[in-house]
């Protein structure tokens, strides 16, 4: 792949796929299918987890990749970064009190709940993609 690592290529691949799962389990809810959303949402919060731990993995291991450009991505680049990193800490806790609500059916506060994290988790999902793309791909 060229001057692009491995390593972030994978975590971007699994924040993509785990955007990809939430749309489909917003889909499968809106289109009552409570079973196939939870499938979705499942697999989704699974693939988070991966990225998670092989991002961690990867900054530990890893020396500081800087965003080199001089141009006018480089604020765009920073204000995307610090919004995900930011929204990523704080979605953490709302995706895992969003999923123990639903595993313990209490199904009035998981909406409740899921309002506010499922769009903040498929910014994150969607933020970390344009993060790689802007660092690696541009």
């Amino acid at each position: 792949m060229g001057d692009v690592p491995l390593h972030p290529t994978i975590n971007t691949a699994l924040n993509a796929l785990s955007g990809v799962l939430l749309v489909g389990g917003l889909i499968a809810i809106r289109g009552g299918k409570r079973e196939l959303h939870g499938k979705f949402m499942g697999a989704a919060f699974l693939a988070s987890m991966a990225f998670l731990v092989s991002y961690l993995i990867y900054h530990y291991t890893a020396l500081h990749t800087p965003y080199e450009k001089q141009d006018w991505t480089r604020p765009v680049y920073f204000a995307v970064l610090i919004s995900h990193v930011i929204l990523a800490a704080v979605n953490l806790p709302m995706v895992l009190r969003t999923l123990y609500l639903a595993v313990k059916k209490r199904w009035p506060e998981h909406r409740k709940w899921a309002r506010w994290t499922t769009p903040i988790w498929l910014y994150v999902s969607v933020t970390g993609v344009v993060v790689y793309g802007m660092l690696y791909l541009m």
